[in-house]
């Protein structure tokens, strides 16, 4: 699996996704003098950053190139926040959402158009988490005219190897 999902014609642009776990840690002796962690994966997905903007849908009424820079400028925000190699939950719900969830996108562009941007994305525990891993990840948009913040937020479980949407995007208030 891993073999195959070398690209032939390897691009700074290519990404690798990787779902599995991580394993003890490898003596020196193995990896030339490091002592790195092991890992096993059950699924790998390799793609281009071009490719993935096509293959999210358009939503009606969009104008393509807009809506594809907006998938691009949310996806690189997503592979740029602080330290995201996908171990904590948190990471693996955004890179869950920013991998499998074209709503993200499509509430994204919206707000482009009304002159809203992305303004930041925050990722904390639900208050329905018990006893399973559920995390809120909080999207923000701020009006570039009036500076009113508005908030979508998804729920995602994290339980398990494999991370799933518990709530599609949705308002999100403050208490």
């Amino acid at each position: 699996m891993l073999i195959e999902s070398l690209r032939p014609a390897p691009r700074i642009s290519d990404l690798n996704v990787v779902i599995g776990r991580i394993g003890p840690m490898a003596p020196p002796s193995l990896c030339n003098g490091l002592t790195l962690p092991t890992v096993t994966f059950d699924q790998v997905f390799s793609f281009d950053l071009d490719s993935f903007a096509n293959a999210v849908p358009v939503p009606e009424g969009s104008k393509e190139k807009d809506f594809k820079s907006s998938v691009l400028s949310v996806f690189l925000r997503v592979l740029q926040m602080a330290d995201n190699r996908g171990v904590d939950d948190h990471h693996r719900a955004l890179n869950y959402l920013a991998t499998r969830y074209p709503a993200i996108y499509h509430a994204t562009a919206e707000r482009h158009a009304q002159d809203s941007s992305l303004d930041g994305v925050e990722v904390r525990p639900s208050r329905l988490a018990r006893p399973r891993a559920i995390v809120d990840v909080i999207f923000s948009f701020r009006s570039r005219k009036t500076d009113v913040v508005e908030k979508l937020f998804a729920r995602v479980d994290v339980s398990e190897e494999f991370p799933f949407l518990v709530t599609k995007l949705s308002p999100f208030y403050d208490r």
